[in-house]
Order: structure tokens, then C-alpha cells, then sequence
């Protein structure tokens, strides 16, 4: 007997969140970036991307928002989200890395103003 497939319901900002994820790693590798990992999630927090620019791991926070209203999407990451990115960097490199010196490391964000999008390196 066939095992029932998963139905999982993605809402509309759900998708619309995953495309914006996808359009950022395209954008940020035609930048010469290389991706490292996606999506990753952790105790502590959750990373959209990890990337390679040279010898630096960055860690990139994707948002997207229909309008400006509210201070916009690079806005959105507040010194709370901010806090939780450095503690998911930091879990994630202590597992990746173990005992192991750390590359640099810095922050980026990703911000969706409609169709607009804009890089913010070393956000914060």
C-alpha cells in the first residue's frame, strides 16, 4: 500500500517570502558571492542565507514588503532580530566549525521594496 503523501499549506506570504529568499541568492551570487547554505534553523534563530564573499562567511537576512509604510523592509530587521541572527551565526559556526579558528564574518541584509531590491552590506 502507497504511503499518503504530506500536503503542507504554504499561505501567500509564505511563497511570496521564498521567492524573494531566491531572487536574493540569484542577485547575490551574479555579486560573486557562492552559497554556503539555506533556510537554516536553529534553536536559537533562523539564517535565510549563508554566503561566501572571498574569505568571509556572511550571513544574509531576506525581507520583503509591499510598502514603505512602517520604515520598509531593511526597517524590519530590529536590534531583537538582529540579536537572534548573531546568536544563530554564532550557534552555527561553533557547529560548523568546532574548535576551529572563525572566518570573518559580517551581516547583510536583503530588502524587497515592492520589485525594488537593495543589498545592505555590513548591516549591522
Amino acid at each position: 500500500m502507497a504511503k499518503p503523501s504530506t500536503y503542507v499549506a504554504v499561505s501567500p506570504a509564505q511563497r511570496a517570502g521564498s521567492l524573494a529568499e531566491a531572487q536574493a541568492l540569484d542577485y547575490l551570487r551574479s555579486q560573486g558571492l557562492r552559497p554556503i547554505a539555506a533556510n537554516v534553523r536553529l534553536r536559537c534563530g533562523e539564517i535565510d542565507l549563508i554566503m561566501a564573499d572571498g574569505d568571509q562567511c556572511v550571513f544574509v537576512e531576506v525581507r520583503r514588503r509591499t510598502s514603505p509604510r512602517y520604515g520598509g523592509a531593511a526597517a524590519s530587521v530590529t536590534p531583537r532580530k538582529q540579536a537572534r541572527l548573531r546568536s544563530a551565526a554564532q550557534a552555527w559556526l561553533a557547529w560548523r566549525m568546532g574548535a576551529q579558528a572563525w572566518p570573518p564574518m559580517r551581516f547583510d541584509v536583503v530588502a524587497f521594496e515592492g520589485d525594488a531590491l537593495s543589498w545592505v552590506r555590513g548591516a549591522f
